[in-house]
């Protein structure tokens, strides 16, 4: 697997690597390197190798390309380098950026499978990180380097029905995409495993987010929504526990001090995705403001999984996948960017307590329905049915 991303950090690049281990097929990962991190590791069975290429969080979008072009090139040659020896059956390429798969080029010369596993839609994500770059040009570019991609992979990977009914609107043979979705590992969202928090048990109502602090994720407006319920239910005591980074922080530590919450909010920074489970465990309701655009409309956070099934009362975004796939009287949404309706749906969550409780039930069976376990075993079936004839195991 080559991935453009903190191995450790990336749930669904470290699910699918442990699904193929566990049933006895090695994986290797190729990943960026944080400074303090060794250049190779053994995790749960995967081996990763890290390359000194680091993110540009923030950053333009030049920066970008040099940053993706980079750990393009490295990539390139550490699997080349990697397959005289390990003899490779199939390589799996995670978005972004989507030319990555072409780091591939070598190995898919000899015969390996390449799959190409589209974890967002690079056009839009560009355009919704980037509004101030205009130009037909760069719209141009990145619509046919996501179709030429996609053409020279064996194999695409999509999350979702929306984000595989697009690939197939802009002509990609339908036979040729498998939707491989982003189910929660409840082996690792189990509530049994942690102390039971009863709703305020502190006193306190403890909204939690964990995931990036970015624009495509309207913190301003949950922040906006904590201010709100501060003033007007200061019965509640509300704090919000926000565990991630990125480059909105500074402007939303700048938000909590003009809004008077600075002593509500708390930036943990990023944690590893073991320490996930705990950190929402001992919250009261979590919550997944997104912000709604064309990227964000077909795509569905995780984070709504893993609350639920933590066993935790939801507030996210009204999204379309959001509504497909939960039903209304499970997790409860809000028109994206309505500061006055997120925090009226705290509040209805924290003043009926039978209401909660009958969410949090038809939720967290919902999400046992979409688990992993159930979806690991078709990937895996797909990776043997590229692999073919090649031996499961191969000598490093």
């Amino acid at each position: 697997m080559i991935v453009h991303s903190y191995y450790e950090e990336d749930p669904r690049v470290r699910r699918e690597a442990e699904a193929l281990v566990a049933r006895g097929r090695p994986v290797d990962v190729i990943s960026l390197r944080q400074p303090d991190d060794a250049r190779e590791a053994v995790l749960n069975g995967v081996h990763v190798t890290r390359l000194d290429v680091q993110r540009h969080q923030g950053a333009g979008l030049w920066v970008y390309l040099r940053e993706y072009l980079s750990f393009l090139v490295r990539a390139g040659l550490t699997a080349t380098k990697a397959q005289r020896r390990r003899r490779y059956a199939v390589v799996q390429v995670h978005s972004l950026p989507d030319f990555l798969v072409f780091a591939t080029l070598p190995l898919k010369l000899v015969g390996v499978r390449v799959i190409l596993d589209l974890h967002e839609a690079m056009p839009e994500f560009f355009k919704t990180r980037f509004p101030n770059v205009r130009s037909p040009f760069v719209g141009r570019a990145l619509l046919l380097q996501e179709r030429v991609s996609i053409a020279f992979a064996d194999r695409v990977l999509s999350v979702n029905e929306l984000m595989a009914d697009r690939l197939v609107g802009l002509g990609v043979d339908p036979d040729k995409v498998t939707i491989v979705p982003n189910s929660p590992n409840l082996d690792l969202f189990d509530p049994s495993a942690h102390p039971h928090r009863t709703f305020r048990a502190d006193g306190p109502l403890r909204i939690v987010y964990t995931g990036a602090l970015t624009p495509t994720y309207e913190l301003d407006v949950a922040m906006a929504a904590v201010g709100r319920l501060a003033a007007t239910r200061p019965d509640f005591d509300i704090r919000l526990e926000l565990y991630g980074r990125g480059d909105s922080e500074d402007a939303l530590r700048g938000q909590a001090a003009e809004l008077g919450i600075a002593e509500r909010v708390t930036f943990h920074g990023r944690i590893p995705i073991e320490d996930v489970p705990a950190a929402v465990a001992a919250a009261d309701i979590g919550i997944a403001p997104t912000r709604l655009d064309e990227f964000t409309a077909v795509s569905l956070s995780t984070k709504v999984f893993e609350y639920g099934a933590m066993g935790k009362s939801v507030v996210a975004s009204r999204l379309p996948l959001v509504e497909r796939t939960f039903a209304a009287d499970a997790v409860i949404t809000y028109p994206s960017g309505d500061a006055a309706a997120l925090a009226a749906a705290i509040a209805r969550l924290a003043d009926e307590p039978l209401e909660r409780e009958a969410r949090i039930a038809k939720t967290a069976a919902r999400v046992r329905e979409l688990g992993w376990a159930a979806e690991a075993d078709g990937y895996a079936a797909l990776i043997d049915r590229l692999a073919g004839d090649r031996p499961i195991y191969s000598p490093g």
